[in-house]
């Protein structure tokens, strides 16, 4: 972890931190209202969707009504951005929350705040959404009706939402939408609310996140109390902040006040929570049972890059804060490489893409820790792109052979016909995700990985996640290779039913042809229609296309020349350290205080850039070493997983498993980190919990209805002088009479002994 130095030193190399900041709410102008229809048409297409189920619509009508909303509001954010002119403007829509305290007003109106890393976001968020909901009106066809109503209208809330979040020009926005998009990964993920699984999933994702939108909740309140303000334009140019980020590159952080420090330390739990970081990762690999459209979008490519989008958002706040990112740094290396030893042992290849997809948002994260929100927003767009494009392509297959995800009972599908599209969208996915030499996703990529070299203090960071590079260039093409590859073989899922069984209940046999591949004579997989076929082709499209973007604009002298740079530098999120090229400036200046021990003169600057161990520029050195282990990972994963397998279910890597002894076993159940966390966690609170029941039932009620008996046993005593006898009644009145005659008495007598 970096020290206070360090990062005041690092700071001192941002000479646009401030000037970013000051620019994008300075000159803030009001944009047209047309704007609105990227946040209204989707919400739209839920409201139809919701009448659609209640008239008793039977057709594919909610999901073209969502396509086209979908698709409209992806022209408007692209008209949006070629009208946009670099300065940043707001669009209101109206008037929400107006409160006055004294001098002090909490303003959050229903606007939005337009810059380029709105633009950024939303350009992907609505163009995915268009195309996997083309997907899904295929995938969910087997549910047309009221089901089929309900996900397109969940669907259409969640882009809603997912544009209130990052539109909004106000942190009561953003909550607005981080919580609407929380809601609808809830429902969807339990999509099927009669299985089980599907609706402890739901469960589960909802509780965890609520413990970081917890930490998300009390940051704001932070905000408001200690600036004074929610809205984006106003905050971002406060003195008192830009004072503090001043502070920071001096290494005065005892200027900034422990409330400020706070600040960030709480919306980074909200982030951790949203986008699936270690601890409360758990959440996310469950979410798989919902239907694949869903992991795809919500799951993949836009709602847990959420928290990505969050610290990106809110970057001079974590820039004034001592600890917060060299905490994000190391929360998002280990992130990664533990979700990477998960996915490396799981067989379910949905759930593989899961951890997959937690592993890479890690990176995201260590990418905004080690000082470059520019790689880590570069590596959010592609990863959209090629993480949709590998889920979908996992969803044909489950679609096509009834729900069939075990590696292990699927092979070479690229020799089944239909399927010639799914195979290459998949290997494009596959190649971009192993960091393949070339592709989007390695250019992504090494910018974090070589800002971790770069950046004095995160070599071991660096280190760290080229090991996970090489897992996941292994455990990708683990899939591939299984899946696609080798003799064709394949047995139906559980969603056969009747089909996968013949006649007298036994199981379906399998003949082996003259080529020596297997299959069912009783099943025959559906291969993909045009809608699914047409997304595949456009996400594959977009994934290769996505690589010429680190080849447009970009600060040269930052080591940056990437589409994204362009788009973040504009931004508030605007962070260059220069620090290669002002490091020797600033051992002239300051030579007791320089941020690497022992340098001196200009010919030993060089030199302390240089890689650790290897040596040489650490941003061309890593075309190099990051390209060889993803080739190896590769190239391990065709000799283990390919050369001379014979059926699905063996490999030559299960003998080699097996002598590691547990670790696979550990790794393939999650480490039972799960089953930790109930340990320590869930049965303590429920023990606990059903303590406080019985404390609550046998005292707090206990003593509640003793009062209430009391009166009870009092008329049961006093009853039998009611029962409406003359004689009793007679009785009763000579014994009172008898009773008060012996009271006097006695007072009598006591009066007269003294």
């Amino acid at each position: 972890m970096i020290n206070t130095t360090l990062l005041s030193n690092l700071l001192a190399f941002a000479p646009d931190t401030h000037a970013a900041a000051d620019h994008a709410v300075t000159e803030i102008g009001s944009g047209p209202k047309w704007i609105l229809l990227i946040v209204g048409l989707p919400l739209l297409s839920s409201i139809l969707s919701l009448v659609y189920a209640i008239i008793g619509n039977k057709t594919k009508l909610p999901a073209w009504t969502t396509v086209a909303a979908a698709g409209t509001a992806f022209l408007c954010t692209v008209a949006m951005y070629m009208s946009f002119d670099g300065t940043p403007y707001t669009v209101h829509a109206f008037d929400w929350i107006q409160v006055h305290f004294g001098e002090k007003s909490m303003i959050a109106n229903f606007s939005f705040y337009i810059d380029t890393l709105t633009i950024y976001w939303m350009l992907f968020v609505t163009g995915l959404a268009t195309c996997i909901a083309l997907y899904a009106s295929e995938y969910m066809s087997h549910d047309v009706g009221t089901s089929y109503c309900r996900f397109f209208g969940a669907f259409g809330l969640f882009v809603f939402s997912m544009a209130c979040l990052v539109m909004g020009d106000n942190f009561l926005m953003l909550y607005l939408g981080w919580e609407g998009v929380g809601l609808c990964s809830y429902l969807l993920i339990g999509y099927f609310y009669k299985k089980p699984e599907a609706v402890a999933a739901a469960k589960k994702a909802f509780i965890v996140n609520r413990i970081g939108d917890l930490g998300l909740a009390l940051g704001i309140y932070l905000i408001f109390v200690h600036f004074g303000t929610l809205e984006y334009a106003v905050l971002f140019s406060d003195p008192t902040l830009l004072s503090y980020v001043e502070s920071a590159k001096t290494g005065d952080f005892s200027a900034i006040p422990t409330i400020a420090q706070w600040i960030p330390l709480l919306l980074m739990i909200g982030a951790f929570g949203k986008s699936a970081q270690f601890p409360l990762y758990v959440w996310l690999p469950d979410a798989m049972e919902g239907p694949t459209p869903v992991s795809a979008l919500i799951h993949a490519a836009t709602m847990v890059t959420a928290g990505v989008y969050l610290i990106a958002r809110t970057y001079p706040l974590f820039l004034a804060s001592e600890s917060a990112l060299p905490i994000v740094a190391w929360i998002g290396t280990i992130t990664a490489l533990l979700a990477a030893t998960i996915g490396m042992a799981q067989f379910d290849i949905k759930r593989i893409m899961a951890y997959s997809t937690v592993s890479q948002l890690g990176y995201m994260f260590a990418g905004l820790g080690v000082l470059t929100p520019t790689g880590g927003a570069y590596h959010v767009l592609t990863h959209a792109f090629f993480k949709a494009l590998l889920f979908l392509c996992c969803g044909a297959v489950m679609h096509g052979f009834a729900g069939q995800l075990d590696l292990r009972k699927l092979s070479g599908l690229r020799k089944v016909k239909g399927w010639g599209i799914v195979f290459v969208g998949m290997l494009f996915g596959c190649l971009n995700l192993a960091g393949f030499p070339l592709t989007a996703g390695y250019f992504s990529k090494d910018t974090i990985l070589a800002e971790a070299f770069v950046t004095p203090g995160y070599s071991m960071i660096g280190w760290i996640l080229l090991i996970t590079a090489g897992l996941t260039a292994y455990y990708t093409f683990r899939v591939f290779f299984r899946v696609f590859m080798g003799p064709v073989e394949y047995h139906p899922g559980d969603e056969l039913h009747d089909h996968d069984h013949d006649d007298h209940g036994e199981e379906a046999h399998h003949d082996t042809n003259e080529h020596g591949d297997h299959h069912s004579d009783h099943f025959h997989p559906h291969a993909p229609g045009w809608a699914i076929n047409t997304v595949l082709v456009i996400l594959t499209a977009c994934s290769i296309a996505a690589t010429g973007l680190y080849f447009v604009g970009g600060d040269k002298d930052a080591h940056t020349k990437h589409y994204a740079d362009t788009m973040v530098s504009a931004s508030t999120a605007s962070y260059h350290s220069n620090y290669g090229k002002h490091a020797f400036e600033y051992y002239e200046k300051d030579p007791e205080h320089y941020p690497v021990a022992g340098v001196g003169p200009r010919g030993n600057i060089d030199k302390a850039l240089e890689m650790p161990i290897v040596g040489g520029d650490p941003h061309k050195m890593m075309y190099y070493i990051s390209g060889v282990i993803g080739v190896i990972g590769i190239a391990l994963a065709w000799f283990l997983h390919l050369f001379g397998r014979t059926n699905a279910a063996e490999c030559k890597m299960d003998p080699i498993a097996r002598m590691f002894g547990p670790i696979p076993k550990l790794a393939e159940n999650k480490w039972y980190v799960d089953e930790i966390y109930w340990a320590i966690l869930v049965s303590p609170l429920r023990i606990g919990s059903h303590i406080l029941h019985w404390i609550d039932k046998l005292l707090v009620d206990g003593l509640v209805n003793l009062f209430g008996l009391l009166p009870r046993i009092f008329a049961w005593i006093i009853r039998p002088s009611q029962s409406g006898v003359l004689q009793g009644y007679a009785v009763s009145m000579a014994g009172g009479v008898a009773i008060l005659l012996l009271v006097v008495f006695v007072m009598v007598m006591q009066g007269g002994l003294s």
